[in-house]
């Protein structure tokens, strides 16, 4: 990659905050390839505090609204991962900003990339009445009858239901009894 390159396709400017002072070429991270089309022109002032949780900076990444905009992809993930950055951070204007760009299928990618890994399992796992982890698919045997409100009918105490499905509440899972889907207490089954 060649800082002239950059300095052509940017103007000679930071490709977030347009500053032209102290410019400095980076590779974007999670980058596939080292060229300048996977590398961003940034001032030393934007290098310097990507990634920070310093609010007191937050004001300076307004420029997102502008550079968010850019036609380069590498100068778009810059501007999206700062932005998540920000979310994170409780800058609510970033999230407007965030709502408004669209990346196409290959930049999300990218973009996506590059984020920290978070533990995306971090909800309480569905148990049944004895402790057992519940998975999406299994079977599992009622405890006792279930008045089924609004259905009319009344789940009896060993009813199979196969194939359940979790919801977002761990204390909760969704099965079809009679024909009818249902929600149903965690609590009040047996893995079958």
């Amino acid at each position: 990659m060649t800082i002239s390159q950059l300095m052509e396709r940017s103007g000679g400017r930071c490709e977030l905050c347009a500053a032209d002072h102290d410019l400095q070429s980076l590779l974007v991270p999670a980058s596939s390839t080292e060229d300048a089309d996977h590398s961003v022109l940034l001032c030393s002032h934007c290098q310097a505090n990507l990634q920070q949780a310093d609010v007191s900076q937050a004001a300076h990444w307004r420029c997102l609204n502008d550079s968010m905009w850019s036609q380069v992809p590498a100068v778009q993930v810059m501007a999206y991962r700062q932005l998540k950055h920000l979310v994170a951070q409780g800058e609510l204007w970033a999230q407007d900003l965030l709502d408004m760009l669209y990346l196409d299928e290959a930049t999300q990618a990218w973009a996506d990339a590059g984020l920290p890994q978070t533990d995306e399992d971090d909800t309480s796992p569905t148990l049944d009445s004895n402790g057992a982890r519940l998975q999406e698919g299994d079977a599992v045997t009622l405890i006792k009858d279930l008045e089924v409100k609004g259905a009319g009918f009344t789940a009896k105490r060993g009813t199979l239901v196969k194939g359940i499905r979790l919801t977002s509440n761990p204390l909760h899972i969704e099965g079809k009894i009679n024909g009818v889907q249902i929600v149903l207490v965690a609590a009040y089954l047996k893995k079958a």
